[in-house]
């Protein structure tokens, strides 16, 4: 009966609107014409008005923007906003960092890209051979779905096996042999647990993959005691920024690298968000676990197009040997190189103090988001912490996907539609992220503005 009471509750808080929301919108509708008539047209020649289809779930419609400076994107519209989003986690230097613009300006007149070697690719490969706990080798891409598929092919190579496991909730890439279970509804789990669920149509059979609850221990040895001799690598977030920034449990990774070194199967840490941003070693170098192979994307390039795999020797050696196939016309490109050296060089060069200032402004306004909607009387936990996290409204922390799915996405969606009227932007899915741009007086005045929202 309490559980019924409990879902009562939840339709009839689902039913609310929050944040005086539908004033807020009309509001956010009557300045941002400009971006209403270019989605508009885009619908007309764009599939789905967007380029990529996350980008659909921005209320009131998405936005267009034509510039950015440090923390502030300005919309096409003239609206100017404090960004959190940093194009979804890429620009860990914020807008047009000078020491990017710089870099890139300089090689677009020595030429776009060559189809051949040149210095930057050496000088990029050492410096993240230098920062990178796992790093003997590196090799470049694109994209971070390049890059993880790069990274599962080497691992069947080299352990002579085809599966692989992965976790629930966890998204390395939009290609059909990874992008199954990332974000099941209930109903679905329910039908089929942890059975590979493909995420959308036209997807292929997915006889290769294993999936796992994240932190459950016990179920991934199981796994492995009935499948280990068939497992080629165990990949994952190694902090889940994907579905709702949850953290690996005291133990957890470690115990992923144990079992992997107990099967002769390869641990893969998929950094393509962590890598850069929670420290300059990335999520290995944060939670001290090494493993065999990483993929990085996002925050090596500040926003320019780049990723790349950095692994043990003993393995990369299989690419540089040409025993598995690495290949790729803009794969090395000089312009993304110059953008990534440039990132990797103001990293660098800020030293510690860096990311301490980073995860002391994160917390900052990670705690104090928290603190404040408590305040007035909302069930909200936060979770990952300083350079990214999440904020959730619900009343229980998260210790996988499925808990995640308690959460009221609705609230969520009042509060972001209310913190942009006020000029604050954020992501659609609750996740924020901090770049070195933002300032104390950033947080505080983004503090000031939810106490504007709620009040």
């Amino acid at each position: 009966m309490h559980g019924v009471r409990l879902v009562r509750r939840q339709e009839i808080e689902l039913q609310k609107e929050h944040f005086n929301a539908s004033a807020r919108q009309a509001s956010i509708v009557a300045r941002t014409a400009g971006s209403h008539e270019r989605f508009q047209r885009a619908q007309n020649s764009l599939a789905g008005g967007v380029s990529s289809g996350l980008r659909r779930n921005a209320r009131p419609y998405p936005l267009y923007f034509q510039r950015g400076s440090g923390v502030w994107t300005t919309d096409v519209d003239g609206s100017t906003y404090r960004d959190y989003g940093l194009a979804w986690g890429p620009l860990i230097l914020g807008h047009a960092h000078p020491a990017i613009v710089d870099a890139v300006i300089k090689h677009l007149h020595d030429g776009l890209t060559f189809g051949a070697q040149h210095d930057l690719e050496f000088e990029v490969a050492e410096m993240i051979k230098e920062i990178v706990p796992c790093a003997d080798l590196v090799c470049f891409a694109n994209s971070g779905t390049e890059i993880v598929q790069v990274a599962l092919r080497l691992a069947r190579a080299v352990t002579n096996r085809t599966k692989f496991l992965k976790f629930e909730g966890h998204y390395h890439g939009w290609d059909d042999s990874v992008l199954v279970s990332y974000h099941p509804s209930a109903s679905q789990i329910q039908e089929h647990d942890l059975s590979p669920i493909p995420v959308g149509a036209g997807q292929r059979q997915h006889a290769d993959v294993y999936v796992a609850n994240w932190n459950d221990a016990a179920g991934v040895e199981q796994i492995f005691h009935e499948h280990g001799a068939e497992i080629s690598a165990v990949i994952c977030e190694p902090l889940l920024c994907n579905s709702g920034c949850i953290p690996p449990q005291p133990g957890f990774l470690e115990f992923l690298r144990d079992i992997t070194r107990r099967y002769g199967a390869l641990l893969i840490f998929d950094e393509v968000i962590t890598g850069f941003r929670l420290k300059l070693g990335g999520a290995q170098e944060h939670y001290g676990v090494t493993p065999d192979l990483a993929t990085f994307a996002k925050a090596i390039g500040g926003g320019a197009a780049v990723s790349a795999l950095a692994g043990r020797g003993a393995f990369m050696e299989w690419i540089a040997a040409g025993k598995v196939v690495h290949a790729g016309t803009l794969n090395g490109n000089p312009v993304a190189l110059a953008a990534a050296k440039a990132t990797l060089e103001t990293l660098s060069m800020g030293g510690k103090q860096l990311y301490e200032d980073l995860w002391r402004r994160g917390e900052r306004l990670r705690i104090g988001l928290e603190s404040l909607l408590r305040q007035h009387g909302y069930p909200v936990v936060t979770s990952g912490g300083g350079p990214v996290f999440q904020l959730s409204f619900t009343e229980r922390r998260a210790l996988n996907y499925r808990d995640t799915l308690a959460a009221n996405t609705s609230i969520y969606s009042d509060f972001a539609v209310a913190l942009l009227d006020q000029g604050e932007l954020i992501l659609p899915d609750g996740r924020w992220y901090l770049s070195i741009a933002h300032t104390d007086k950033d947080v505080e005045e983004t503090l000031a503005a939810v106490e504007r929202v709620l009040q």
